[in-house]
């Protein structure tokens, strides 16, 4: 909802007080981890349509472009620090899903990597806690794209629910907000636009621009830090009418950030809910595509669903989800 960015290390050093506010949907990811006996490692991705098998772990390791990345480097951290245990198991298929569109922007990869990590952490009694999977997830993905990653998208599917993300000095503390989840659910439209154009946006390239002493970068996100932390409050007084001027303005100064955050479809969208009982909408993720989120009157909820769908965009429904990650163990 705001704060976006400023999560990734050092940004938020430079401004302090700095908060990132989000909330959890119940668009879930899934993991199962089954033993078997023939010693292959076989990893199946039920939401991408994929499939890829290998002889043993050790032929996992030794690839150097696995399809299924995500899940493979996974594996590799747990195989370095956990070998005997996964040696113990002789073999395994690694299933997963995801309910998140492709390139979405609503975090669905770091949501898996909590999902896969928080398996594999029980499986090999790693005894990591939520804090330090988070760590390893963001590690991990930070290796896959190879630039620097941000620390508020692991949160929700931590915790669940409405929270916000003190970025300090001393470490990032998670606080909950008290929301009241029904009259929330019912403020809450989110638009598929399709998958992100190949527009150049990245977040490295601001994050680069900030270091390097662009002052009218840093300007934008002193002022985005400001509407974060004023976002916190306006939530926490479910005070929505100043949630949604908030939302107006954040998206504004992001914009300021990064043109090319937006498409026409977005900017139509943005348009023709705000007559249409819309509060506020902003992009989700990096832009250029993906998800926008739009906080509404709760009786202008189908409304604005309705001129999203005329505009050709897909509403996809969620609500909150209460609760973050669980772990369940079946004994075969």
């Amino acid at each position: 909802m705001a704060g976006g960015t400023l999560d990734i290390w050092p940004l938020y050093l430079y401004h302090p007080g700095a908060v990132t506010v989000n909330f959890a949907v119940d668009r879930y990811t899934h993991c199962r981890i089954t033993p078997r006996t023939d010693g292959a490692v076989v990893l199946v991705s039920e939401d991408l349509k994929k499939t890829e098998a290998f002889a043993s772990l050790d032929s996992l390791l030794a690839e150097k472009k696995p399809g299924l990345g995500l899940l493979a480097w996974a594996i590799r951290h747990f195989a370095n620090v956990a070998r005997e245990q996964m040696d113990a198991m002789n073999g395994f298929e690694l299933w997963t899903s995801s309910e998140a569109p492709a390139g979405a922007g609503i975090s669905g990869s770091s949501a898996l990597l909590i999902t896969v990590a928080s398996a594999f952490n029980k499986l090999c009694s790693t005894g990591y806690s939520i804090e330090r999977v988070r760590e390893v997830a963001q590690n991990i993905e930070a290796q896959i794209i190879n630039v620097p990653t941000g620390a508020q998208d692991y949160y929700p599917a931590m915790y669940g629910g409405v929270g916000a993300l003190e970025l300090r000095v001393d470490g990032l503390i998670r606080k909950p907000i008290p929301v009241d989840l029904d009259d929330f659910n019912q403020r809450i439209v989110l638009a598929y636009t399709g998958l992100p154009r190949n527009s150049g946006i990245n977040n490295w390239e601001v994050t680069k621009l900030h270091i390097d002493g662009d002052k009218q970068v840093h300007r934008n996100f002193a002022k985005i830090s400001a509407i974060a932390q004023a976002m916190r409050g306006a939530l926490e007084k479910s005070d929505w009418a100043e949630v949604g001027r908030l939302v107006r303005e954040e998206w504004g100064h992001r914009r300021k950030n990064a043109p090319g955050i937006t498409t026409p479809l977005i900017d139509q969208l943005i348009a023709v809910t705000k007559k249409k009982g819309a509060l506020g909408g902003k992009v989700c993720g990096a832009g250029g595509g993906g998800c926008v989120f739009f906080l509404v009157e709760p009786d202008a909820k189908q409304r604005v669903s309705d001129a999203i769908a005329a505009e050709g965009a897909t509403v996809l429904p969620v609500k909150v989800a209460p609760k973050g990650v669980r772990v369940n163990v079946k004994r075969l």
